[in-house]
């Protein structure tokens, strides 16, 4: 006998098919050359617009696109060009740092792993995980606060923190969805469903499924 699909499964898969047929192609929303230049961005996008952050990188690699070079720079003249981003003083010291290991440690490359990624400074899971996906090609499925919250609207978590909200996900869709899936999100929450002001009427899955 198969197997009855929940309510919430058949939701989770229209949302998906809704989200496919808007967003057939998802460039990532960070400029960047290589999974040094992604690691870096994806950190410096932390409370931070992507917008933002493509507008400083190019100043930052243009001095320094390596970890090597990176580390000559200096944290001072890191703080200097990302200032802009917001939280420099934490951000410099972790891009310095993490330059400094990668070089030491891991022969000048980005390291292969979340265990790896996430024992670099500054560097957390939702971090590690758009590395992961969008640099090593590794099914993840990051999620901010931005999804967090869109997860929340749609009644496909009731999830208190991010961590538990990307359970939840994994569960409700395929693991080879999920690197597309959460750029898909991410469009749809800048287009349609922002946090503020939202206008439920419109938001084509709020209409449908919001709260």
């Amino acid at each position: 006998m198969p197997k009855k699909i929940s309510k919430k499964q058949e939701k989770a898969d229209d949302i998906r098919q809704m989200l496919e047929d808007l967003y057939p192609e998802t460039p990532i929303p960070l400029d960047h050359r290589d999974k040094y230049t992604l690691l870096i961005a994806v950190l410096l996008s932390a409370q931070c617009t992507d917008e933002r952050v493509n507008k400083v990188t190019p100043l930052l690699f243009a001095e320094a696109d390596n970890p090597e070079d990176m580390v000559k720079l200096g944290q001072d003249r890191i703080q200097e060009i990302i200032k802009p981003c917001g939280l420099s003083p934490m951000k410099s010291k972790g891009i310095f740092g993490l330059s400094k290991i990668i070089m030491e440690q891991h022969n000048g490359e980005v390291p292969f792993g979340f265990e790896a990624l996430e024992a670099l400074p500054a560097v957390g899971h939702k971090t590690a995980s758009v590395v992961m996906s969008q640099g090593f090609g590794v099914p993840a499925f990051p999620v901010d606060t931005h999804i967090h919250r869109l997860a929340q609207r749609w009644g496909l978590s009731s999830g208190k923190s991010v961590e538990q909200t990307e359970k939840d996900l994994k569960k409700l869709f395929p693991e080879s969805s999920w690197n597309k899936l959460h750029l898909q999100i991410i469009y749809y929450g800048r287009e349609y469903c922002k946090a503020r002001p939202h206008v439920k009427e419109k938001c084509p899955l709020c209409t449908k499924y919001g709260k």
